[in-house]
């Protein structure tokens, strides 16, 4: 199982030193084994706001690393003309001599489409056929659309990629037909526990990997590889471990209670937030947290968590993706990178051994 960086800020200061911990961070997991690390898209909301174009910061990341791959968690599809992701994310991977992979959203929110709201109300047939285009602009077909006079005009797009095929996955917030659809079209599959509890997620991944096209030259080179992001800090502690993080985890749940109640629908079933009082926030944001902590993210120790990712192996997930920008102060989060890097070493140690088998 691999072990990935994912970042989704609650929160950041302007300025260059807001995305100090994005680089430091990476230069770390580049030295460190890590295979990935992804940014997000997000828009107009201060959850996730310092990361509106995940080709901007996939280029920085490139800039400060050399082998790990640089990732979109997610490209949302309907945002965007096909084209210009094509454009942008080539330059990406010839900056990082062919480390790109992209993940990609159908969006969900009527806002964010106020850059594209002719898409909104198809965005999941929009995005079927936006992946598909970019993926012929990146193998080099050529493509008919009007130019500015409404005359057709066939392109194909600059630079040409370092890789030959675009490594793809679709991002799913718990959809079985999204899982199935993502198998069928032999794409990778990146997913949360929002909403999802392991039996649930185990059977949905079984249900992608049953609809993968049996030819394997009709996959696409990220199929079959199912990643799960994960809230993680570790420390040498779990009871300090919960201290260090109650508070800012705690304040990014409650700034992003709205989205996750729409992520998560059984949290709360039709329910608006913003017509809950204070002390039923509190009280969901309590529940959520006591969750995350306990069952839905990677908190605690080296060995507290090593259980759980051989839990989460048995069911099929390739690869944690660790969010690790919730609101911890950014040297902390840095130094619980270290124990991070031994549960990655630890994990690899164990896989061959008894206690895996044991524990699955």
């Amino acid at each position: 199982m691999d072990f990935s960086l994912f970042y989704f800020a609650a929160g950041q200061e302007a300025g260059a030193d807001g995305y100090q911990l994005l680089l430091d961070g990476a230069r770390f997991a580049d030295r460190h084994g890590f295979s990935a690390v992804w940014t997000p898209e997000r828009h107009f909301h201060e959850f996730g706001g310092p990361y509106p174009n995940p080709a901007v910061t996939g280029a920085a990341v490139a800039a400060v690393t050399s082998r790990i791959g640089i990732r979109a968690g997610s490209v949302v599809g309907p945002l965007h003309h096909p084209v210009r992701l094509a454009e942008d994310w080539s330059v990406v991977d010839n900056l990082s001599g062919g480390r790109v992979g992209l993940s990609f959203a159908s969006g969900w929110h009527a806002r964010d489409f106020i850059l594209r709201p002719e898409n909104y109300a198809d965005r999941r047939t929009v995005l079927t056929d936006t992946i598909g285009t970019v993926e012929r602009l990146w193998q080099g077909e050529s493509i008919t659309l009007p130019d500015g006079e409404g005359e057709p005009a066939e392109v194909r797009t600059f630079p040409r990629p370092v890789q030959p095929r675009l490594p793809v996955w679709v991002t799913s917030a718990g959809s079985p037909q999204t899982f199935q659809e993502a198998g069928r079209r032999g794409y990778g599959l990146l997913t949360h526990l929002l909403g999802q509890e392991l039996p649930d997620l185990e059977k949905k991944i079984a249900e992608y990997r049953a609809h993968l096209p049996a030819d394997e030259g009709a996959r696409n080179p990220a199929a079959g590889k199912v990643a799960l992001m994960l809230h993680t800090f570790l420390g040498t502690d779990k009871d300090a471990v919960r201290e260090t993080v109650r508070e800012p985890f705690s304040e990014y749940i409650r700034s992003s209670l709205g989205l996750i109640m729409k992520a998560a629908g059984d949290i709360l079933p039709g329910v608006d937030p913003e017509d809950l009082d204070p002390e039923d926030t509190e009280f969901l944001v309590q529940r959520s947290f006591d969750r995350y902590f306990s069952t839905g993210g990677l908190f605690g120790t080296v060995e507290d968590t090593l259980p759980l990712l051989a839990r989460l192996e048995a069911i099929g997930v390739d690869e944690i993706a660790c969010l690790i920008d919730f609101g911890v102060e950014p040297g902390q989060v840095l130094a619980g990178l270290d124990h991070l890097g031994e549960l990655r070493a630890a994990w690899d140690r164990q896989r061959g051994g008894d206690d895996v088998r044991s524990a699955r």
